[in-house]
């Protein structure tokens, strides 16, 4: 039997449920955020209450099933994944398959986090009564999510999404660049861009590899990422711009104020920019801090 209560702290009408839910002491283990979100799922206290009151008249087994029910066809309505559900919530993915598989059952503090993550009302999970005026199934999933290939679900948020120009970095003769309109984007994590690249993600951007100076480390057709933020070049791989050409080089600083720059392929001559004297048709447009290749 499920046992109802209310606590009237401050003279604040609260209902609160407990029993078989697991939670005796609702009140005061309940956030300020829970207890907002319980109060509005339930301003109605006295028909929720005879609503609860109503459910104690039904077997204990058959309430757990019910709401097993209810998360499992919710999520799959929504197309969440089991993995990312059981992340939001703080449980194991064992946990949440328990409760689905009606093994276990949900405690109230994880029925709210529930209500919040399935976007649904509290009383719904419950009672399944889909007539509350709080019962509001979403339509769609919220813009800043998608699915991917295998329908989960990804937060958009998560990522960064640079643009890729219609534009090739010559490893070897340069190439002539007139039309530097970004074509798409591609995505990159965002934790990855900020924490390991150490990389603003507006200052990045994609372009391609034509040519064989490089190769061996950036080959014909590659794809690299650019940082343009990074333009003091000290040793490593850059995208340097020369009589209008944009070229991928192995870039050098050398004593006295001078940049050696040079290729893999031992067919291209290395030559010096003087940082003192600085040619007018000569930039540093990036370093290139990640690649991409077909194989």
């Amino acid at each position: 039997m499920i046992k109802n209560e209310l606590y009237q702290p401050e003279n604040n009408l609260i209902f609160l449920f407990s029993g078989w839910y697991g939670i005796d002491e609702a009140y005061k283990t309940t956030s300020i955020h829970q207890k907002q979100v319980l109060k509005s799922n339930m301003k109605n206290s006295k028909t929720n209450y005879r609503n609860l009151r109503d459910m104690s008249d039904e077997p204990e087994n058959n309430l757990k099933s019910e709401i097993g029910k209810r998360i499992r066809a919710q999520r799959e309505g929504l197309k969440l994944s089991r993995q990312f559900v059981a992340e939001q919530l703080g449980v194991a993915l064992s946990t949440l398959q328990a409760w689905e598989n009606e093994d276990r059952e949900p405690s109230a503090t994880h029925i709210l986090k529930l209500s919040e993550c399935l976007k649904v009302s509290v009383e719904w999970l419950i009672t399944g009564d889909e007539k509350t005026e709080s019962l509001q199934l979403p339509a769609s999933i919220s813009s800043s999510t998608a699915v991917d290939v295998q329908g989960n679900h990804v937060d958009l948020e998560e990522f960064v999404f640079v643009p890729r120009y219609n534009v090739s970095a010559s490893a070897g003769y340069g190439a002539w660049n007139d039309d530097e309109s970004p074509m798409f984007t591609v995505s990159f994590r965002r934790y990855w861009v900020i924490n390991h690249l150490k990389a603003d993600p507006r200052k990045l951007s994609v372009i391609s590899v034509v040519g064989d100076s490089m190769m061996g480390v950036l080959n014909d057709k590659d794809i690299i990422l650019v940082n343009h933020d990074d333009r003091d070049p000290r040793e490593g791989i850059y995208v340097i711009r020369l009589d209008s050409q944009l070229l991928v080089k192995r870039v050098q600083r050398l004593p006295g104020s001078q940049l050696r720059i040079s290729s893999t392929n031992p067919a291209f001559e290395p030559f010096i920019i003087d940082l003192d004297n600085i040619p007018s048709d000569f930039d540093v447009v990036g370093k290139v801090v990640w690649y991409g290749r077909v194989i």
